[in-house]
């Protein structure tokens, strides 16, 4: 199940993302930032369970993409997985830069790259 319009925006991050000439989602933060912005309010009111429920939902969405569907709808169902990623981090306090520095030295068990983990 996608959002209603996945690519909507408030006017304060499109007003935000027209004056610095960039789409803000060049990174991770700039990302969880438009999504923040986008949906922040309405994701928090449904609520972490729920989010988690969106996301797994889309989870298998983008499995099914993966299995049989084209490339076009794989990137949809990929971008839709990492929106509700976005929107579950926001609403535990956690940055997508935060969560990835697990890997920041490679494999977080072994610190090798590639990973050398038997």
């Amino acid at each position: 199940m996608t959002r209603a319009d996945p690519l909507a925006r408030s006017d304060a991050a499109a007003g935000a993302a027209a004056a610095s000439g960039s789409t803000a989602t060049a990174t991770f933060a700039g990302f969880q930032a438009l999504m923040e912005a986008t949906y922040g309010e309405r994701d928090r009111g449904r609520g972490v369970p729920s989010t988690v429920a969106w996301l797994a939902e889309e989870l298998g969405e983008l499995a099914q993409a993966v299995r049989k569907g084209t490339r076009e709808q794989q990137v949809h169902e990929l971008a839709d997985v990492l929106a509700w990623l976005a929107s579950l981090g926001n609403q535990l306090g956690i940055t997508f830069d935060e969560a990835v520095a697990r890997y920041a030295h490679g494999c977080p068990r072994c610190t090798a790259v590639p990973c050398r983990c038997t």
